[in-house]
């Protein structure tokens, strides 16, 4: 699975509120959600978003609560691909369940640029960017399968329709 894109980078320990804050949790319509990620950075950090679509990330990505919300409207907003040193364990599960591919990985994450293009193959565990290559652990094949589907409830829902055939 090969992502490509623009991207922009945000800094370390950026909390679930920083990426979505908690005043609109109960907006439930994905593309009014896409218009206040990164709101807690700023009013002006949703339209920085417009065209990105990978964000880079320090150590720490998505701590705080476990607002899946974190997740749906960075999707929303056009991201196809996180790349951070560290991610919580949450956050990384909640990307990956709604189908947005994270890259762990402390060398592509500390060369991450904004503005700049980067191509990952998730896959193979190889990265392109800024005239460098980059090797990463690749994502597991279930995670893959989960993310090719678009997420996990996505996934259950076709073996589901399989196994009742």
């Amino acid at each position: 699975m090969r992502i490509a894109g623009t991207t922009l980078v945000i800094g370390d320990d950026v909390s679930t509120d920083l990426l979505y804050p908690g005043r609109y949790l109960t907006v439930s319509d994905r593309a009014e959600q896409a218009t206040h990620a990164l709101e807690g950075f700023g009013a002006d950090w949703p339209a920085r978003l417009r065209g990105v679509a990978v964000l880079g990330a320090g150590w720490n990505l998505g701590c705080g609560s476990s607002r899946e919300q974190a997740a749906t409207a960075l999707l929303a907003a056009g991201i196809r691909l996180v790349v951070a040193r560290s991610t919580s364990r949450l956050f990384f599960r909640n990307c990956i369940n709604n189908g947005l591919p994270v890259i762990a990985d402390e060398a592509l994450a500390n060369a991450v640029q904004t503005g700049a293009w980067l191509e990952a193959d998730l896959a193979q565990g190889i990265a392109g960017h800024a005239g460098q290559l980059y090797r990463f652990s690749p994502l597991p094949d279930v995670l893959l399968a989960i993310v090719r589907e678009g997420g996990l409830m996505a996934r259950l829902a076709r073996v589901a329709r399989e196994n009742a055939a």
